[in-house]
């Protein structure tokens, strides 16, 4: 029988499960930087299991809804550490030099199914925003407010789709789940800058649209270059402020040697949650990021549709309303999916087959909506779907 030490921190949101193969006169430490004594055979294995699963911004947005929003509970009993990876001692302070991403390595039959299928999604979304991006860049019809914008959103896309999945296929492919200390810090500073960006560039897309469909005569007067750089700039350096601000934040706490995390990135919530010192500074940046970064633009993606339903209701002829929602529909689509995995992940029971749950609700949001969004501008739309066949005839 291995003895089995359950350590809980003094702040209650992290459980830490200490298991050793030591002999029974063994003695052991009941603080969370507990290190082994002579009568250990080795050292003990430290599995972080986190409370949620998402991308920072949807961990933020679940923060901040915590009053109403249940949140995925630990799952029971102790997670095994996969064959062949490192296991630290716990000593107070000490970073790990690399960190192990359990991900789905509970489901080893369904890793090479996963890996074939977000091999797949990460190929058509590469191609599909790439190609957004170039028809944007080559063709003048497409040089107008909406198409620059969302060329910006292909791009982010394939930018934060590539931050995730090249690792992602490393460890699903082998039997090593694990990631080095600098590359999971550059994957946590780069998914909490896009995910802050994507934000903050769906809701100036969404008021891009309020001004083409709710002030038509004026609209090219409002949406002049200099206001369109101005906005696309503020979405990325916005983005780029908070992720400098909380990542360097969550980079500084002491992990204590933990380096065990039960999902297949790094992102800045479970970083934070290895931590083995008070986070309330941390906790409150990202109050203060959720509010800035996820509510409002929601907030302002609501006000912008509001008045936009509002307008193409007053519209009198059946094709006039048609062609009005046409021009938004695309853009509804992509918030939609975008919204609705932050509201379907959160709002799932209290049970101990969410955690799991939103392992997969993660893998949609980091593969598969980079893949579906090039897909829903081009099959939606008149515009890109000419320019596409221009280019293919060009090329051709």
């Amino acid at each position: 029988m291995h003895p089995l030490l359950r350590v809980t921190s003094g702040q209650g949101d992290l459980a830490l499960q200490v298991q050793s193969s030591c002999c029974e006169h063994g003695d052991r430490s009941t603080g969370p930087s507990a290190t082994l004594t002579e009568g250990h055979a080795e050292p003990p294995r430290v599995v972080l299991r986190a409370r949620g699963a998402g991308s920072w911004f949807m961990a933020l947005a679940a923060e901040t809804t915590s009053c109403f929003m249940s949140r995925a509970p630990h799952t029971a009993g102790p997670l095994a550490l996969p064959s062949g990876h490192q296991r630290l001692e716990v000593t107070n302070g000490s970073s790990p030099a690399v960190f192990v991403l359990l991900g789905f390595s509970a489901r080893p039959s369904l890793e090479p199914v996963l890996f074939v299928v977000v091999l797949g999604c990460y190929m058509v979304s590469v191609l599909g925003n790439a190609t957004i991006v170039l028809l944007a860049r080559v063709d003048v019809r497409l040089h107008t407010p909406m198409y620059f914008f969302l060329a910006n959103l292909s791009f982010l896309d394939v930018s934060f789709t590539t931050s995730i999945v090249p690792q992602l296929l490393v460890n699903l492919w082998g039997p090593r789940k694990t990631i080095s200390y600098a590359g999971c810090v550059v994957q946590f500073y780069v998914s909490h800058w896009l995910g802050a960006t994507e934000c903050v560039l769906l809701a100036v897309m969404s008021y891009d649209r309020y001004a083409a469909i709710c002030k038509p005569l004026h609209y090219m007067v409002i949406m002049h270059t200099r206001l369109c750089l101005g906005l696309a700039f503020t979405s990325w350096f916005g983005g780029l402020t908070t992720s400098m601000v909380g990542s360097t934040l969550t980079m500084l706490l002491p992990l204590c040697g933990h380096n065990c995390i039960d999902h297949f990135f790094c992102e800045m919530p479970l970083i934070m949650q290895l931590a083995c010192v008070d986070t309330r500074v941390n906790e409150l940046e990202m109050y203060v990021a959720s509010f800035v970064f996820v509510v409002l633009p929601l907030g302002l993606i609501l006000v912008s549709y509001g008045h936009i339903t509002q307008a193409v209701l007053k519209i009198r002829s059946a094709e006039g309303r048609r062609k009005a929602f046409g021009t938004c529909s695309s853009h509804l689509a992509v918030v939609s999916l975008f919204y609705g995995s932050i509201l379907f992940m959160y709002l799932q029971p209290a049970k101990s087959s969410s955690h799991e749950q939103g392992k997969f609700i993660a893998l949609f949001y980091t593969v598969a909506t980079p893949m579906l969004n090039p897909l829903i501008y081009t099959l939606r739309n008149k515009d890109v779907k000419q320019a596409l066949r221009h280019c293919v005839g060009a090329l051709l």
